[in-house]
């Protein structure tokens, strides 16, 4: 059983899941419409519209992945790998979510910024110079305002 942060998990589907639910959690907390595809057979996790006023709304297909594992002093590390351990196609998936469960922070990474060639993802934090710093809570580009922008919970 893998427990941090006062959360425990039997499997790391288990872990998945959760996750899951607090992404959906989190998204709807920022005004977000979220939407949970029908069984597994989807190639993203979670849907979510956002309706502007006065606009159209579109459906964003987010892969949630989250972590636990921390490695070399505070480097978060994990494996973005979709169904047979392979990368995600292009057109499945929109955004990935990541949770770096034991510092409660999300990053909202587009799929054209990761894509089909980076598998494994690793995030500092706390550094300045850290790659994935402009994506930590950057819930605005699931409402589609633009760019990222340094982050901050």
């Amino acid at each position: 059983m893998t427990q941090k942060r006062g959360h425990e998990f039997g499997t790391c589907k288990q872990q998945g899941e959760w996750a899951e639910l607090c992404f959906m959690a989190r998204a709807a907390g920022q005004g977000l419409r979220v939407s949970k595809p029908y069984r597994d057979s989807a190639g993203y996790d979670v849907g979510v519209e956002w309706v502007a006023p006065g606009r159209e709304g579109r459906i964003l297909r987010v892969q949630v992945k989250s972590t636990v594992y921390k490695r070399r002093g505070e480097c978060y590390s994990l494996n973005v790998m979709g169904p047979q351990r392979e990368r995600y196609p292009s057109g499945v998936v929109d955004f990935f979510a990541i949770y770096l469960i034991p510092i409660d922070t999300w990053y909202i990474i587009p799929y054209a910024l990761m894509g089909r060639t980076n598998c494994s993802l690793h995030f500092t934090p706390d550094s300045k110079r850290h790659k994935y710093a402009p994506y930590r809570e950057a819930w605005h580009l699931l409402r589609g305002e633009g760019k990222a922008r340094g982050g901050s919970k």
